[in-house]
């Protein structure tokens, strides 16, 4: 499929369309809040909240009798955000470290979950048909009234990280100075785990309660590559996520059989691939070019005082060296060859008919300059 077939589907095709918006919606709040989460090192916390929302889910349904996008948002935000309160009780209460504590509720709420769902299932009723899909999701469902859902609540959510930015910039790097300021930070804990409640459960119909976790880690993990500050971050987070989401539903409506769920965390991991290694600070492939770069800096300093210190012991200034004879005083970086080259380049070194090197005017200049830098290192 071309690129304008698959640009006319995306806005004039009512499934893709939706699923889109959806993903995207979806995208823009887990970034957003996943944000916070990456910055707090509670990472785990969206998968312990994700898996704790599916008791929530099954209850909801087994009081109302419908599988109505609401009230299963409703109940699986009630579990969820029961879950991260029992995980911040233990904490405080024992001992635990968190992401023992995070382990426990995790297992304990989702084994429930499990157990609910199985029961429900073996009712001789059809109207529990679908329940299982909040396990790996399922995007390709969406309607109008699950993307007003996702948006509405999700609205609330980044209205709530607006009205509180300050708080939570506090509660992420500094809480002991909010505490000194007379912020009840405490509060502002779990109204901003509330806040990620929400974001979690408005997505467990698109990924799934399994994968909703990497919507909210992996976007903020690509951002956190890109800059230092947390406003910047929060923008990318939210656009990563979103590209994330719309790209993996147009992925997955390009060839059959590929769910959409999975395909949206897919193209989210391939944002923080490419994030990790080509950030400009922090990424892989920057990293290594200026390791290359220091070590021919390196190589360069110190064929260059080599031949300074060769041609202290001449009368002439231009006398020459051999190449092997630079060869055995830097035997263990090598690359001398190479690196006369450069000093050549920039008219440091100059080569003579005999095959022999000698520094120029510029270059016993530079030489003594980087002596005299070495010596102020060493002092």
């Amino acid at each position: 499929m071309d690129a304008g077939r698959l640009l006319h589907d995306l806005f004039f095709d009512y499934t893709l369309r939706t699923v889109a918006l959806g993903a995207m919606a979806l995208g823009v709040v887990s970034g957003t809040l996943g944000a916070f989460a990456v910055l707090r090192r509670q990472s785990l916390l969206g998968d312990a909240i994700s898996h704790a929302a599916l008791p929530g889910i099954v209850l909801a349904f087994m009081f109302t009798g419908a599988k109505d996008p609401l009230w299963l948002v409703v109940g699986a935000a009630v579990a969820g955000w029961l879950g991260a309160l029992t995980v911040m009780w233990i904490v405080r209460q024992s001992r635990l470290p968190e992401d023992t504590a995070l382990g426990i509720v995790l297992s304990v709420f989702f084994g429930i979950g499990l157990v609910l769902l199985t029961y429900v299932q073996r009712e001789p009723t059809a109207s529990q048909a679908g329940l299982n899909t909040f396990l790996f999701g399922q995007a390709a469902t969406l309607v109008v009234d699950d993307v007003i859902v996702i948006a509405v609540l999700g609205s609330v959510a980044l209205g709530v990280v607006a009205l509180f930015w300050k708080e939570f910039k506090l509660l992420s790097f500094d809480r002991e100075f909010g505490k000194s300021l007379g912020i009840g930070m405490r509060g502002i804990d779990v109204l901003l785990t509330t806040v990620l409640v929400i974001a979690i459960v408005i997505g467990l119909q698109t990924v799934g309660v399994v994968l909703m976790s990497a919507m909210v880690v992996a976007p903020a993990a690509a951002a956190r590559q890109w800059t230092d500050s947390l406003g910047v971050m929060v923008v990318l987070s939210a656009v990563f996520g979103a590209l994330g989401g719309v790209t993996g539903a147009v992925a997955s409506s390009t060839a059959a059989g590929i769910p959409t769920g999975p395909a949206i965390v897919l193209a989210v991991t391939m944002v923080v691939v490419l994030s990790i290694a080509l950030a400009p600070r922090r990424g892989l492939v920057w990293e290594w070019v200026r390791h290359k770069r220091n070590q021919q800096t390196v190589r360069t300093g110190a064929v260059l005082t080599d031949l300074y210190a060769l041609a202290s012991h001449h009368k002439e200034r231009g006398h020459g060296h051999k190449l092997a004879v630079l060869q055995a005083m830097d035997a263990r970086r090598g690359g001398v060859r190479r690196t006369l080259d450069v000093l050549a380049s920039r008219g440091l070194a100059a080569r003579a008919a005999d095959d022999t090197w000698s520094l120029t005017e510029q270059g016993e200049q530079e030489a003594r300059a980087e002596i005299a830098r070495r010596e102020g290192d060493d002092a």
